[in-house]
């Protein structure tokens, strides 16, 4: 892999950090500037649809930019919100602060995916994929632990200055690493990038995508309740878990990243099935404290081993459009990761007890898997998966 690869991951890690990093922060913030604790959660939706709107928005606005203008553009702004909203002392500016930084964020992906697919070449499409996606699992494993150590040592403010300081070397990076490559002439209008989008195996796959994540963000989100409630480990033992997930994420974002490469259809169709298979053993399980750290590290390696290979499949599926099919890949995601937990919360608004977001896991996968086979056995969509083609 070239080394601008790994440098686009530094900068995915740095953004990834601020997306998670509020969930340690919420009642320091609330407390500082004098709102409720649900208005410093209304941050992380806010993050959210920016995410979701702003991924191919954003990447369609950026088509006939540099890639490189267009990587240090994005994360420039990125780095400005994030000072701004380090100083400011109105809750309403830092929200929009969040909602640009979101919009940064989602326009990074999407131009930094096809800028490390477009390096790594036609056959590795899924390992470059891995490299950023690593970035992400690398946020939940170090970027918010460090980012609630800092903010409980300095106050919440030097979390958003800790992701400046984090970011700014990428920026240099970009500038040193990534090639100056003028607009191809010759590329795919935005009109052409659309019509390619409107391809069926590409929706299936965005629909998958958004199912498998919402399945891994319904269990993640309440994964500290199951372990000190249902398996009846101390409150000591959430960060372990969490890091085990997040471990667990890291070996399965490389896995399967790597295999969509050369092994696609044995990653989606095995990998779904085990993804399945272990959501159901959970909930049986939660209960098991040695069984439950080893399923949280599994479930980690299978949800995000799935979901890095959906992704490539994805960028496969949509190789006229890349820019545009990172933006929209990216926005299934997050629809994932934000109908996921909300579909858990109503399981547990409904009495269902912890064990529920588990189940609603599962049942997202076994979505998932349905319509594959659905999509697959009418024959009305190419739904094959493949890697290179």
């Amino acid at each position: 892999m070239p080394f601008a690869i790994y440098v686009l991951g530094l900068a995915v890690f740095a953004q990834g950090t601020s997306e998670f990093m509020l969930s340690g922060l919420v009642e320091a913030m609330a407390a500082d500037l004098d709102v409720s604790v649900s208005a410093i959660g209304s941050l992380t939706s806010a993050f959210a649809i920016g995410m979701i709107v702003g991924a191919p928005a954003v990447a369609m606005l950026s088509l006939r930019w540099p890639r490189r203008r267009a990587l240090l553009a994005f994360l420039v702004v990125f780095v400005l919100a994030h000072v701004a909203g380090a100083l400011t002392s109105s809750f309403e500016v830092l929200f929009g602060t969040r909602v640009i930084a979101a919009l940064s964020n989602a326009g990074f992906l999407a131009v930094g995916l096809a800028t490390a697919t477009a390096m790594a070449g036609p056959q590795a499409k899924g390992r470059a994929t891995s490299v950023l996606l690593s970035g992400i699992t690398l946020a939940c494993i170090a970027g918010v632990p460090l980012g609630a150590v800092v903010s409980q040592a300095w106050g919440w403010r030097s979390a958003f200055w800790a992701v400046v300081i984090l970011s700014t070397p990428a920026v240099i990076a970009i500038l040193w690493s990534v090639p100056v490559a003028p607009v191809d002439p010759n590329a795919p209008s935005a009109r052409h990038e659309l019509r390619v989008l409107r391809s069926p195996r590409l929706i299936v796959t965005l629909v998958l995508g958004a199912l498998v994540n919402g399945a891994t963000f319904c269990s993640f989100t309440y994964l500290a309740p199951v372990i000190t409630t249902v398996t009846g480990l101390s409150t000591g033992w959430v960060p372990v878990t969490l890091a085990l997930f997040g471990i667990g994420s890291f070996v399965g974002v490389n896995t399967g990243g790597r295999g969509a490469d050369t092994r696609t259809g044995k990653v989606l169709v095995f990998g779904g099935v085990a993804l399945l298979a272990g959501w159901l053993l959970f909930a049986v399980t939660a209960g098991n404290p040695a069984l439950a750290l080893i399923l949280v590290f599994v479930q980690g390696a299978l949800s995000f081993g799935v979901g890095s290979a959906l992704i490539a499949q994805a960028l496969y599926a949509a190789a006229g459009a890349p820019t545009m099919a990172g933006g929209f890949a990216t926005g299934a995601m997050n629809v994932g990761a934000a109908a996921g937990p909300a579909v858990g919360g109503l399981a547990l608004s409904a009495g269902h007890g912890y064990r529920s977001p588990l189940v609603v896991s599962a049942l997202l996968v076994a979505a998932a898997l349905l319509s594959a086979g659905a999509a697959r056995a009418t024959g009305t969509t190419d739904t094959k998966v493949r890697g290179p083609v």
